[in-house]
């Protein structure tokens, strides 16, 4: 096995099964939905237009391409929105480094070529993103190859594997043919993803958002500064935007889309569906700096009288955010809010064990509570949830801590 830069395969002459040169390389070609990493074929410019040289004919690949074949023999390139052109899509252009949690630009690509009988197989292994590869392209046919084989083996590689790569695509024509479906970038932790995405040209945070799983891209936009929030909700179409917004916590949702234009808003929440439409548009009646405008109404409560075993089950069908399920809360007569049970004391006890007897005081605010009121609160008891009760000290929602995080990081 060899391995050799795109940049040195670009631009180099190919010479057919008589050692005549019959032209030079102007792109390599990957067709992704027959594999993910295989050169498909050359792009050779020939005086007679643009040949298509396949790996299975081709004797050997660097400054010089051999072919086993005769010029004669190589068909005619016809462009097709299925490939993938590593000149033309990959050199200069931003792709995601999943591996290392960030956006950056490609170099040079790394091609490795394994002999394979009388040719080669020629897959792409790593994207240089370093400046071993801006060198390579800069010097070449300027520096002699031993001069600058010897000025690069100085230079530290600083590649990613291909596997650790995410295409951005930012033609959703392309996109779909492609199939790139940001696999490794969903895998992500939402705040890392939001990291990523705010780094990204606005039509590339588009493609990302238009991509990844709905409930994934909830998780991510909750975590993005709420300016690109807006910006990226702006940019998909309505039936989009309304998926990702049904997945993403109830008040982070209404903060979002409260933050819109009211049309723009109206629309998104047409299109979402009836109980996901009711909770948003409850929390889009109260202030945002208020403890209503940041609550959720996503919480476990059950009645007083139940047992250990009975929140539980409640536990088991809440569909709602990790964060939420921290506290488990009592209600009696008129749901009413009468105690809280942390959820360490039900995972430690005995299923028949009354919750009641496990309820703590609970600590709660009116609906109308300042945010700056909410954060103190939770700073003096050191709460991880606060419930939040009406006026008839009925359980209205929750504010969870990282909403306070949340609060505290974009006060002005």
């Amino acid at each position: 096995m060899s391995v050799v830069a795109l940049s040195e395969l670009l631009g180099a002459s190919v010479r057919d099964a008589s050692g005549a040169v019959r032209g030079r390389v102007r792109e390599i070609a990957i067709a992704p939905q027959d594999h993910p990493t295989r050169i498909a074929f050359l792009i050779v410019k020939t005086p007679s237009g643009e040949r298509m040289l396949p790996p299975d004919a081709i004797t050997s690949a660097g400054a010089t391409v051999r072919a086993g074949n005769d010029a004669s023999q190589w068909e005619a390139f016809s462009p097709s929105d299925g490939l993938l052109l590593l000149k033309r899509d990959l050199l200069d252009q931003q792709i995601i480094d999943i591996h290392g949690r960030k956006v950056v630009r490609v170099n040079d690509v790394e091609l490795e070529s394994t002999p394979v009988n009388s040719h080669l197989l020629i897959n792409v292994v790593a994207v240089d993103v370093g400046a071993r590869g801006a060198v390579r392209r800069l010097s070449k046919g300027m520096v002699p190859s031993f001069t600058l084989r010897a000025l690069l083996e100085r230079i530290p590689p600083r590649v990613i594997p291909w596997q650790f790569v995410d295409l951005l695509e930012t033609d959703p024509a392309r996109r779909v043919k492609l199939k790139i479906a940001y696999t490794g970038l969903a895998q992500l932790h939402p705040a890392d993803i939001a990291d990523i995405v705010e780094d990204l040209a606005p039509a590339e945070r588009e493609s990302v958002f238009e991509t990844i799983d709905e409930e994934v891209a909830a998780e991510a936009l909750e975590e993005i500064d709420p300016d690109i929030q807006v910006s990226i909700v702006k940019s998909l179409d309505k039936d989009r935007a309304a998926d990702i917004v049904e997945e993403m916590d109830p008040d982070a949702a209404a903060d979002l889309l409260g933050d819109l234009e009211e049309k723009h808003s109206d629309e998104i929440l047409k299109e979402m569906e009836p109980q996901e439409r009711h909770e948003v548009t409850q929390l889009l009646e109260f202030g945002e700096r208020t403890a209503a405008g940041r609550m959720t109404t996503e919480f476990v409560a059950v009645a007083e009288t139940a047992v250990v075993d009975d929140a539980i089950e409640a536990l088991r069908a809440f569909e709602g955010s990790a964060e939420a399920v921290a506290t488990i809360y009592l209600t009696g007569p008129g749901l009413k809010l009468v105690g809280s049970v942390p959820l360490v004391k039900i995972a430690l006890s005995s299923p028949a064990v009354q919750l009641s007897q496990l309820s703590e005081p609970h600590i709660s605010c009116a609906r109308d509570t300042p945010q700056a009121e909410v954060a103190a609160l939770f700073d003096k008891y050191n709460l991880i949830t606060l419930a939040v009760v009406d006026e008839h000290g009925r359980l209205a929602g929750i504010i969870t801590a990282d909403d306070v995080i949340t609060m505290l990081r974009h006060r002005d």
